[in-house]
């Protein structure tokens, strides 16, 4: 595992013993959150590299404090508050992971981010069909993480403000746009790549 890439997930607990004071009665939302977290993981969050850290509250109840921690169970991504008080929503987390995954990770390959019922995204795949172009297709309605990762990949492109629509395609790993763009590629040139044993798209400058 790459520690560099790994996404740091801290559970702060109710237990653990402070001075004459000991927890007694388990917490229930904290073993919710534990079920939450591990299911997550192994589910939309399979391949992301992740250290899960559990720790007991009561014992180190000042390290999340700086951060607005307090009250438990508190969940924290790279050193950041994102639950707290209650059992974990794993959509909640799923978005913290991938967002922490995102910015410190670049994409590779061929992706269109996109949802069936877009007509855009319909024509950008079938250019890329028609191409010949190998590349995979997230769709952003029926998977949290494919949602959260074009977000993620792309706000910093165009910036917070700017609205995020469907979709959005990278080409070798390099952000190209929506389908108008992807037509204005594919329209000057398409050529094979043997090294990659594949079709690749070679941007050429007009003469």
């Amino acid at each position: 595992m790459d520690i560099s890439k790994t996404v740091v997930l801290t559970l702060y607990r109710w237990a653990g013993s402070w001075g004459p004071f000991k927890v007694n009665i388990p917490c229930g939302e904290c073993s919710l959150t534990v079920d939450v977290i591990e299911d997550t993981l192994a589910t939309e969050l399979q391949g992301i590299p992740v250290e899960l850290e559990i720790r007991e509250w009561l014992s180190e109840w000042w390290k999340p404090l700086p951060k607005g921690g307090w009250h438990a169970p508190i969940v924290m991504v790279d050193g950041k508050l994102v639950s707290q008080g209650h059992a974990l929503n794993r959509g909640v987390l799923t978005e913290a992971i991938i967002a922490a995954h995102v910015a410190r990770s670049g994409i590779s390959g061929t992706h269109v981010f996109g949802k069936e019922t877009c007509p855009h995204c319909v024509r950008a795949k079938n250019y890329l069909d028609e191409g010949g172009v190998d590349y995979t297709y997230h769709d952003v309605v029926r998977s949290p993480r494919a949602l959260y990762e074009m977000l993620g990949r792309v706000k910093p492109i165009v910036g917070p403000k700017t609205p995020v629509t469907v979709p959005q395609i990278w080409i070798d790993g390099v952000y190209v746009g929506g389908a108008d763009q992807l037509s204005s590629i594919l329209s000057r040139e398409i050529e094979g790549n043997p090294e990659r044993g594949q079709n690749s798209l070679a941007v050429k400058a007009a003469a």
